[in-house]
C-alpha cells in the first residue's frame, strides 16, 4: 500500500482556512507529549503557557505589547510575500529603526516638545525603509536573491546596533551596561492607562492593518502587487512594471519593521539595548503564513505568537522549562503549517503494488 500527492485542479479553500487550524492542534498535540516527556503534566503546562498570561488585565495589556512589534512586521511582510518577494530581513529592519529612532533620541534627551517624538519615529521608520530598500536595490540591480541578501543584512544589523550600544551610544552613567541613557519624556509613547504599559503605538498598528487591508484589497497597486506574485510574465504583458513593485513592496515592509522596533524603545523599553528584539521580525514570518497574508488574520496570528512569548517566560519562571520552548513552539507550527499546506495544493491517493505496476484504489478524501 503507498501513499501518493495528486495536484490539484483547483486549491481547496477548506483546506486553506483550516490548515492554520489544524496546524495549532498539531503543535499543542506534539507540545503535550514534549511536557510529558519532559516530566511535566501537560494540561498545567498548556494552562502555564496559553491561558495564564492573560487571566488578568496586566496580562491582557503585556499582551498587547507583544503583540505591536509582531504585527507590524508580519503586515510589511504580507505586502512583500503577495509579490512573491520572500523578504526574510523583518528581524534587521525591526532593529535598524530601533537603532536610528535610538540615536536620535539620545541627542534630544532635554527636548521638551512633542515634536521630538515624531522625528524619532519618523527616523525609525525612515531607517528600517532604507534597510529593506538595501535589499531591494541588490535584487534589481544585481539579482541578487532576496531570501539570502535580507537574511545576510539581519547579521549586519545586529551587530551595528551591538557596536553602537557598546560604544557611541553607550550612557557614560549606565555603570559600564551595554545599554543607552534612558530617553526624555518627550521623546517616550504616551500610556494609555495608568496600571499598565500598553501606549500610543498600537494606534499605529491598527492604522497600518487598515492601510495593508485597503492596499492590497481596494487599491490598484496592490492588485498590481498580487498579479506580480501569481505571473510575472502576464505582470510583464499587461505593462505592470516590476522593479518599481519590488521597491515599493520592500520599502514598506522595512518601514513597518523599522516603526515596529522604534517604538519598542521609545514605548516599553524606555533606552536602546541589546536585546530590543527577541526574534519579533523571525516570528513575523511564522504570523504572515499563518495568518495567510490577509491583515485580519495576520492580527489572530499575531496575537497567538504574543501569547506563546508571554507563555514562555511564564513557563520558565514557574515550571523551570527553558525560554527556548517558545522559539520550539514557533518551529512546529511553521512546520506544520506548511505540511498541512500540501493538501491544499494536492490530493493523496492510496495505491496498491502489484509487481512493478500500481493500481490507484482511490483519492482520499474524494468527494
Amino acid at each position: 500500500m503507498l501513499l501518493s500527492l495528486e495536484p490539484r485542479g483547483q486549491q481547496s479553500r477548506a483546506m486553506l482556512w483550516c490548515s492554520p487550524l489544524l496546524a495549532a492542534l498539531l503543535t499543542l498535540g506534539c507540545g503535550s507529549l514534549l511536557f510529558i516527556a519532559l516530566g511535566h503534566d501537560p494540561l498545567l503546562t498548556l494552562h502555564t503557557l496559553l491561558i495564564a498570561p492573560i487571566s488578568d488585565l496586566y496580562g491582557v495589556s503585556e499582551l498587547m505589547i507583544k503583540t505591536l512589534p509582531i504585527l507590524l512586521c508580519a503586515l510589511g511582510l504580507a505586502v512583500a510575500y503577495q509579490a512573491r518577494i520572500w523578504n526574510i530581513g523583518a528581524e534587521g529592519q525591526l532593529l535598524l529603526g530601533a537603532l536610528a529612532g535610538s540615536a536620535l533620541a539620545v541627542n534630544v534627551i532635554d527636548l521638551q516638545s512633542r515634536w521630538a517624538l515624531v522625528l524619532i519615529l519618523l527616523c525609525g521608520t525612515l531607517a528600517g525603509a532604507a534597510w529593506g530598500g538595501l535589499t531591494a536595490w541588490l535584487r534589481t540591480h544585481f539579482n541578487a536573491n532576496e531570501i539570502l541578501t535580507s537574511i545576510m543584512l539581519n547579521y549586519i544589523a545586529l551587530n551595528l546596533l551591538l557596536y553602537c550600544v557598546h560604544g557611541p551610544l553607550k550612557d557614560p552613567a549606565g555603570y559600564n551596561f551595554p545599554e543607552s541613557a534612558m530617553f526624555g519624556d518627550a521623546s517616550r509613547l504616551p500610556l494609555l492607562t495608568e496600571d499598565g504599559r500598553v501606549h500610543a503605538g498600537v494606534y499605529f498598528a491598527l492604522l497600518a492593518l487598515v492601510a495593508v487591508w485597503v492596499l492590497l484589497q481596494k487599491s490598484f497597486v496592490g492588485f498590481q502587487i498580487k498579479v506580480l506574485g501569481l505571473d510575472k510574465r502576464a505582470a510583464g504583458f499587461v505593462g505592470f512594471r516590476e522593479k518599481p513593485l519590488i521597491w515599493l513592496a520592500l520599502l514598506i515592509s522595512g518601514g513597518l519593521a523599522g516603526l515596529a522596533g522604534v517604538c519598542e524603545v521609545t514605548g516599553p523599553l524606555g533606552q536602546l539595548v541589546p536585546q530590543v528584539s527577541p526574534g519579533y521580525g523571525y516570528a513575523a514570518i511564522t504570523v504572515a503564513f499563518l495568518g495567510r497574508l490577509n491583515p485580519l488574520g495576520i492580527l489572530f496570528a499575531s496575537l497567538l505568537m504574543a501569547l506563546l512569548y508571554l507563555g514562555g517566560e511564564q513557563a520558565q519562571m514557574t515550571l523551570n522549562l527553558p525560554l527556548a520552548i517558545t522559539q520550539l513552539f514557533q518551529g512546529m507550527m511553521l512546520f506544520f503549517l506548511l505540511a498541512c499546506d500540501v493538501l491544499i495544493l494536492y490530493r493523496p491517493r492510496l495505491a496498491v503494488r502489484w509487481g512493478r505496476r500500481n493500481t490507484v484504489v482511490a483519492p482520499i478524501g474524494a468527494h
